[in-house]
């Protein structure tokens, strides 16, 4: 948009045209990309591109210009649709890697193994990222054959290739808060990996990176800030353990006074996915709140609950664990708790509806 192009995009929230919300619900498939592509507003496609949309009918492109890929790690949705592996489920991310354009760019985790192992697979050009700095091997040996390389340095991200280097500030990227935010810079970095790849001006590139703000209007359940009662409310949709230890490394850094969590889990999961949550989180905060969500998923009432409850066990540091039924009644209890210079991390599962309540409950 910085560049005065016209944005087609396709979420798990929704599909937009020029600003425009045209969809509503998970659009992540090729079905939604294809309404993007065909939009006579339209001038530059961002298409995210879901596993499971994959496996029933492929791309909605034929070829793409830039491919993204952020992370694998351990995995999410194993045990489905034959996926039971991380490894599995990167030959199947990988394959819009394998369609990018003689032409194009894949914008490829360095960090991460599985994704680094896609660029084998590319028949165009490779930009590797990382939040590490430029010693990581597959970063080091990159940019020595002139390749782009995307890294942090301290206070600064890095854009590099031979000995060519743009810096960006990361006081000057909000969506970073100055740096601490380790997944937000990571996220930054495959965003300017692609922008530059489009051959996008590095004004405009700067200019979208300091007017982007990840609340709860323009990313919905990714990372949404509310200020309630000098308290700090973060709302966000992880769920898988990846996503648990992000987040928790993230308001770590914070540094608040007290934490909470709030957190159900997907029944669609498998049971030790589901007592990997609490585990991770139980080891990062003061207070756990349990709640069962709207939709079990194929799950028995309660079995979500108790497979959360199992995670806890043996954790260090939840000193006070409650359960309770319902997204809003889970909200509420966490709300009557905190106090000023605590944060607390609410994950969401009806992300509309959750985000309408809390805006509702944060007014003046």
């Amino acid at each position: 948009r910085s560049s005065d192009l016209r944005i087609g995009m396709t979420t798990t929230d929704g599909v937009y045209a020029n600003g425009r919300l045209i969809d509503t619900g998970d659009c992540s498939g090729p079905r939604s990309a294809r309404n993007v592509l065909g939009h006579p507003d339209v001038d530059a496609a961002v298409l995210e591109t879901a596993r499971g949309g994959i496996l029933r009918e492929g791309l909605g492109f034929d070829r793409c210009d830039v491919a993204v890929i952020t992370n694998i790690g351990e995995g999410d949705h194993l045990g489905m649709n034959f996926i039971n592996t991380a490894a599995e489920l990167a030959a199947v991310k990988r394959v819009i890697v394998q369609n990018v354009c003689a032409e194009g760019t894949a914008v490829l985790n360095a960090a991460d193994p599985l994704v680094a192992r896609m660029a084998r697979y590319c028949t165009g050009n490779v930009t590797f990222f990382a939040g590490q700095s430029a010693a990581h091997p597959v970063m080091a040996k990159h940019r020595a054959q002139g390749h782009r390389v995307i890294y942090r340095d301290n206070g600064e991200i890095i854009a590099a290739q031979g000995k060519a280097m743009f810096r960006l500030p990361l006081k000057d990227i909000p969506l970073t808060d100055n740096g601490q935010i380790a997944f937000q810079v990571e996220n930054v970095m495959a965003a300017v990996g692609a922008a530059w790849a489009l051959d996008i001006p590095w004004d405009a590139i700067v200019a979208g990176l300091a007017s982007f703000n990840s609340d709860a209007d323009t990313v919905p359940g990714r990372f949404n800030r509310f200020d309630y009662k000098g308290a700090t409310l973060i709302a966000d949709y992880g769920h898988n353990p990846d996503a648990m230890r992000a987040l928790t490394s993230a308001i770590e850094a914070m540094k608040p006074k007290k934490s909470h969590v709030v957190v159900s889990g997907a029944g669609d999961r498998r049971d030790e996915d589901i007592r990997d949550l609490t585990r991770i989180l139980g080891n990062s905060f003061d207070n756990v709140i349990l709640y069962q969500d709207a939709c079990q998923r194929g799950r028995e009432d309660g079995e979500v609950l108790k497979l959360l409850q199992e995670g806890l066990v043996g954790a260090t540091r939840a000193k006070q664990v409650k359960e309770v039924h319902g997204e809003f009644l889970a909200i509420d209890t966490a709300l009557s708790e905190v106090s000023e210079g605590d944060i607390c991390l609410i994950l969401i599962d009806q992300v509309e509806e959750s985000l309408a309540y809390l805006k509702e409950k944060v007014q003046p």
